[in-house]
């Protein structure tokens, strides 16, 4: 083999190797503030944050009233609902059915796993430490669920960041995909800040969902690699 084309494969594996440490670091910093904002919120110690930050966000002297015009409440509930169970599954099966039509059939079935598991472990995740709901304000939203973690943010990072992940893979150029993670971080991020200000979750709620949901779609991510190797799932192109 030629000197420069030994070379050329050397580097290309050290690359890939340091994605994959960069990866798994970032994976383990989730888990590991996952678990510690865990335990602060059993313990109560989020309580005075939760509780400050929730009342900033509402008119002073009219706890009713959230800050700003009424275009701006009227925008959060728009944004909350793109974390709702409708346009989650809405966009979920018109994603699924994009895989379909290209014949991607087990990216397809990828999607509907990793998305399906998200929804599964925030179920269990509400049951299992049954949070109260604030009752500091009155809800902007209807709320019928747990408070922690928060179901809307969560899915949301599990949905969008699934979805932007599989669409990203077929995607031919790099800044295709910079683009689609980019959409789907920013879809993530504004519908756990619309359910603060809405008062229907605490902010460590839905800050667990984002973790949750990111360490889940990082999982989801990895194993589409692995299979993606293995040609068990569609590759890019």
């Amino acid at each position: 083999m030629p000197g420069s084309s030994r070379h050329t494969i050397i580097a290309l594996g050290q690359s890939l190797e340091l994605r994959w440490l960069l990866f798994l670091a970032g994976l383990v910093c989730a888990v590991w503030a996952l678990a510690e904002l865990i335990d602060e919120v059993i313990e109560g110690s989020t309580s005075d944050i939760d509780r400050d930050i929730l009342l900033a966000l509402r008119t002073e002297g009219d706890l009713s009233d959230p800050i700003g015009p009424g275009w701006v409440e009227e925008m959060g509930r728009d944004l909350t609902a793109l974390g709702g169970v409708a346009v989650l599954t809405l966009a979920t099966a018109s994603v699924a059915l994009y895989f379909l039509m290209r014949h991607r059939t087990s990216s397809m079935l990828f999607l509907l796993s990793a998305v399906g598991g998200g929804i599964a472990i925030s179920s269990i995740a509400k049951d299992v430490f049954d949070r109260p709901r604030p009752e500091l304000v009155p809800y902007g939203s209807y709320v019928h669920t747990a408070s922690f973690p928060s179901g809307h943010s969560m899915m949301a990072a599990v949905a969008y960041l699934s979805l932007g992940v599989l669409i990203a893979r077929v995607q031919p150029s790099r800044r295709l995909k910079a683009f689609i993670i980019l959409i789907a971080v920013m879809l993530t991020v504004l519908v756990g800040i619309s359910r603060v200000y809405l008062g229907v979750h605490w902010p460590t709620d839905v800050l667990a969902g984002w973790l949750a949901g990111a360490a889940w779609a990082a999982i989801c991510f990895a194993v589409a690699q692995y299979l993606g190797r293995r040609g068990n799932i569609e590759t890019e192109g």
